[in-house]
């Protein structure tokens, strides 16, 4: 009975001492994993975004191209190619390339370098009608020549300041609609760039 008396106030000891140190334990590290997870939830939702395609334009023209056979300043013979020419714009940007720091201690997000857009242009030529003749025939020189300028124009035909300032216009929102999660967790963010001023960060 005496030892009795003597093991439960013991055990009764032990699981208090127990108790107290796995409390503080997680208490110690439960800002450490917060952090942690905070960076990975950021990094990870940008990472998965990879190449951001943020603006898109499609533009179509046609084109006919007249070739002619001319005999003492006359023309004896002629004949032509129309094209239809569709051009496709992309405005993206590799988010790979975008440097971010994360200050844990000071809860804020750190923008060090954007990376630049890169502006894909694709056109695409269709040989809708040839108007060839017997004297003056279309070669297939002529044809590729003639598809050449016809892509060389409609590059010619894109403007690509345009469509960089409307592509960076798009990655700003984009962008914040990212920095959402670290406003959430009460995060600020630091703009090291000064290409982030339409964000309102």
């Amino acid at each position: 009975m005496r030892n009795y008396k003597i093991i439960v106030p013991f055990l009764a000891g032990v699981l208090v001492m127990l108790f107290l140190f796995f409390g503080l334990k997680s208490c110690f590290n439960l800002g450490s994993k917060t952090e942690k997870s905070d960076y990975y939830i950021l990094t990870n939702q940008i990472s998965k975004m990879n190449k951001m395609v943020v603006l898109e334009q499609d533009a179509s023209s046609m084109q006919k191209t007249k070739m002619g056979i001319e005999i003492f300043g006359s023309e004896v013979s002629s004949n032509s190619i129309i094209t239809y020419t569709k051009t496709n714009a992309q405005v993206s940007y590799d988010l790979n390339k975008m440097k971010i720091k994360v200050d844990s201690i000071n809860k804020k997000l750190i923008i060090t370098e954007l990376p630049n857009a890169d502006i894909r242009i694709t056109p695409s030529v269709e040989i809708q009608s040839m108007d060839d003749s017997f004297i003056n025939r279309i070669s297939e020189k002529d044809i590729k020549s003639v598809t050449q300028k016809a892509k060389d124009a409609a590059i010619k035909s894109i403007d690509q300041n345009r469509l960089r300032d409307e592509g960076h216009k798009q990655l700003m929102e984009n962008l914040n609609n990212i920095f959402v999660l670290a406003k959430a967790l009460n995060y600020s963010i630091e703009d090291q760039t000064g290409k982030l001023d339409v964000l309102g960060l």
